[in-house]
């Protein structure tokens, strides 16, 4: 269990990401200042420079990645890898409560709909297909430039991109949507 210094430092950085979220909503991505966070915050800029380097950082710092990923390398064995990454997600996204499912898909929202943070998320999904790609080939001993392996990641992360990127979607189907696409997947995509 964490420290009282690091649940302080987490329940800091949580309230700073949803007075931003809450100021992007009301006012605008590009109307929100740094300096409008941190007062909505009760906490200085330079307290906010702490825990995220810039206000794109808000938005773009992933905190559910670290722990599907977790969850994906600590899945039984005997799973396959769609298998163990399909149980990796239902894992972390069950454990949300309502609010955060909420909090989760204002911020994929506002990510593809601001073309600044669109284009960064690139970066951050990119690394993300390199941590889960060693994974893979971990998992299954090939290499990670093995191209079955690439393309494996490419399509799980696929799968959740179109779910994600279909504006009519109800978020708080996003779990079961993604995992009824990793099913077709897992199946040999049968049109």
């Amino acid at each position: 269990m964490p420290g009282l210094r690091e649940r302080n430092k987490a329940r800091t950085r949580a309230e700073i990401r949803r007075q931003a979220m809450r100021l992007f909503r009301d006012q605008g991505y590009a109307s929100t200042t740094v300096e409008q966070i941190a007062a909505a915050a009760e906490v200085s800029q330079s307290t906010f420079f702490r825990y995220f380097p810039s206000k794109e950082d808000v938005v773009l710092r992933d905190d559910l990645d670290p722990l599907v990923f977790d969850a994906f390398v600590g899945a039984p064995p005997e799973l396959t890898p769609i298998q163990a990454f399909r149980a990796a997600l239902r894992t972390v996204y069950q454990g949300l409560s309502p609010e955060q499912r909420a909090e989760e898909w204002g911020r994929q929202r506002l990510t593809q709909s601001v073309p600044e943070l669109r284009a960064r998320s690139l970066d951050a999904l990119t690394q993300a297909m390199g941590l889960f790609t060693r994974a893979v080939a971990q998992r299954v001993g090939r290499q990670p430039d093995d191209l079955a392996v690439q393309a494996f990641v490419g399509a799980l992360i696929g799968v959740g991109l179109a779910v994600l990127l279909d504006e009519d979607r109800d978020p708080s189907g996003y779990l079961e949507l993604y995992d009824a696409g990793l099913a077709q997947l897992e199946a040999g995509l049968p049109l």
